[in-house]
């Protein structure tokens, strides 16, 4: 097992958000999430499951749906949408566009990312389903379809309505398929300021404004739901997505969100553990033409750790029973358990790495003998 004791990582699927224990940070948001991009690890969690009103960060699930039409063609970015009386009338925090008036999609885009713009997620929400009621249905739908098996939505803009709800769970579920998804598009989100009909608003996202690395995503606020950020940012080619809602002020989002992220940048890492295909262990194989097989893992295995703790991996290696020949290529016969203090344990499957055949009947015969006769002197 010297393979294992040069490395230290820990092994997530993207979403079976197994929490990181030994979480050094706090924070005065009421739901919180932090996840590493490649690993899905979660690296810091507070009622990550708990429903809540998700505001103006609804939006990011109608610009999905909208980036989804542009890659598919039923929008372009040059099209223009007639801006109707609905659209218009529409409270809160606005583009300003001006009923009847054409405006491009494009620039109802950045309307929606940047300046947060209810009027204009209207605007594109009829454009794409004839009313603002059939894109809400489709709005959940594919969030169903994403995994976000704890979010409604009733409007496009996340205008509150006690039926309108998410997880910060499932806001990352989210923010990763929009990276994923749409990384020729996701470059709106790092825009800091946009002037639309003479009028200048800046990005409310308080991250893109101070130097640690952030590129996105989009604020929120309800009365209810209190404030609240999906960010996401990027350093060194590591990318972290977080999630935070329930915050009392401005203030307090800007300084919470700014430490938390920073903090997911800078104290983990990811380590590769091993590639598909490396040997990881050998074990004796019974009746067989070799005596030895190789154990692999069939896949990449990218993991987080905390940075500093690369000497405390354990690895231990256990097989379902004893391996007798014959044994095929990648049938599964035994678990790899990989712990770190404070961190957890996780298992991966180990597979054969060749076929052994099995041995032919007069050697096979002797065989038998042997391990007969081994066996009783063994007792």
């Amino acid at each position: 097992m010297t393979y294992f004791r040069i490395l230290s990582v820990v092994f997530v699927l993207f979403l079976s958000l197994f929490p990181v224990r030994a979480q050094a940070m706090n924070t005065s948001a009421k739901q919180a999430v932090i996840i590493d991009m490649q690993t899905g690890q979660v690296l810091f969690e507070k009622n990550k499951d708990m429903r809540m009103p998700t505001s103006s960060m609804s939006k990011v699930m109608s610009m999905y749906l909208v980036f989804d039409a542009l890659k598919d063609g039923r929008l372009k970015l040059d099209d223009e949408i007639e801006v109707s009386e609905k659209a218009w009338r529409m409270g809160g925090s606005k583009m300003f566009i001006e009923v009847g008036k054409k405006v491009k999609v494009e620039d109802l885009i950045r309307g929606v990312i940047v300046q947060s713009g209810n009027d204009a997620t209207i605007a594109l929400a009829e454009a794409l389903s004839g009313s603002e009621e059939a894109f809400a249905r489709t709005l959940t739908d594919t969030a169903k379809d994403l995994g976000m098996i704890n979010s409604n939505f009733v409007n496009a803009s996340g205008w509150p309505d006690d039926n309108h709800y998410s997880t910060a769970e499932d806001l990352a579920v989210l923010a990763k398929a929009l990276i994923t998804n749409f990384p020729d598009d996701y470059h709106y989100y790092s825009e800091k300021e946009f002037t639309y009909n003479e009028i200048n608003q800046p990005n409310r996202n308080p991250l893109l404004f101070r130097n640690i690395d952030a590129d996105g995503i989009k604020t929120g606020h309800t009365e209810a739901g209190g404030y609240g950020l999906m960010a996401s940012g990027i350093r060194d080619g590591r990318r972290v997505i977080m999630v935070l809602n329930g915050m009392e002020s401005e203030k307090e989002r800007a300084q919470e969100s700014a430490k938390l992220l920073d903090w997911a940048l800078r104290e983990f890492e990811n380590k590769k553990l091993f590639a598909a295909g490396d040997v990881l262990e050998t074990a004796p194989v019974k009746m067989g033409k070799e005596k030895e097989l190789p154990l692999i893992g069939e896949e990449d295995l990218f993991l987080t750790i905390q940075k500093g703790s690369a000497d405390n991996i354990k690895a231990d290696t256990v097989l379902n029973g004893e391996i007798i020949a014959p044994v095929k290529a990648g049938q599964e016969l035994g678990t790899l358990t990989v712990t770190l203090p404070e961190l957890g344990s996780f298992e991966r499957t180990l597979v054969a790495g060749k076929d052994i055949e099995e041995l032919g009947f007069f050697a096979g015969t002797f065989e038998r003998i042997r391990l007969s006769i081994k066996e009783m002197l063994d007792r």
